[in-house]
């Protein structure tokens, strides 16, 4: 049987086709949840939290596993000054969910801006976050896209 969370909920009253995949109650990097999986570490994407200089919400920037975000690329996408990372503390704070557990899934209707990195764009679907540390979901890309109205920009390099 299927994990069930609110996600998965929110997943199954939108009709989204998706898989739910249960891992080990950890905070697991994307790396080593692809591992796991036994998928492609390209297609396991992680949610990092990125702040604002001006007073407004966070910013969660969607790439690949194997790759890192590039905070100055994100800042040209969204038109923003500056950028920066908060803690992982903070970024908890901040989304009220366990860093390893953050998704943009998890986080809809709470304000945040979300950017997929463009490369998704090759993906007919991506692994995210569950929400909570241990439950991994792999949906097509374009409704991830669409639940959370993010854009697509150029905001990562490969490690």
């Amino acid at each position: 049987m299927s994990p069930v969370n609110n996600l998965t909920r929110l997943l199954d009253s939108h009709k989204i086709p998706y898989t739910a995949f249960e891992l080990p109650n950890e905070k697991l990097g994307a790396t080593e949840t692809a591992r796991l999986l036994g998928v492609p570490a390209g297609t396991v994407y992680k949610t990092i939290v990125v702040t604002r200089q001006k007073p407004g919400k966070p910013i969660l920037a969607v790439i690949p596993g194997p790759h890192r975000l590039d905070l100055k690329l994100l800042a040209i996408a969204l038109n923003e000054k500056k950028l920066t990372l908060p803690s992982e503390r903070e970024a908890e704070k901040l989304t009220s969910l366990q860093a390893g557990g953050i998704s943009p899934l998890a986080l809809l209707n709470k304000g945040f801006q979300v950017v997929i990195d463009v490369s998704a764009q090759n993906q007919a679907e991506v692994h995210v976050s569950g929400g909570q540390r241990g439950l991994n979901i792999r949906l097509p890309i374009a409704s991830l896209a669409g639940l959370t109205r993010a854009r697509f920009a150029a905001i990562s390099l490969p490690e």
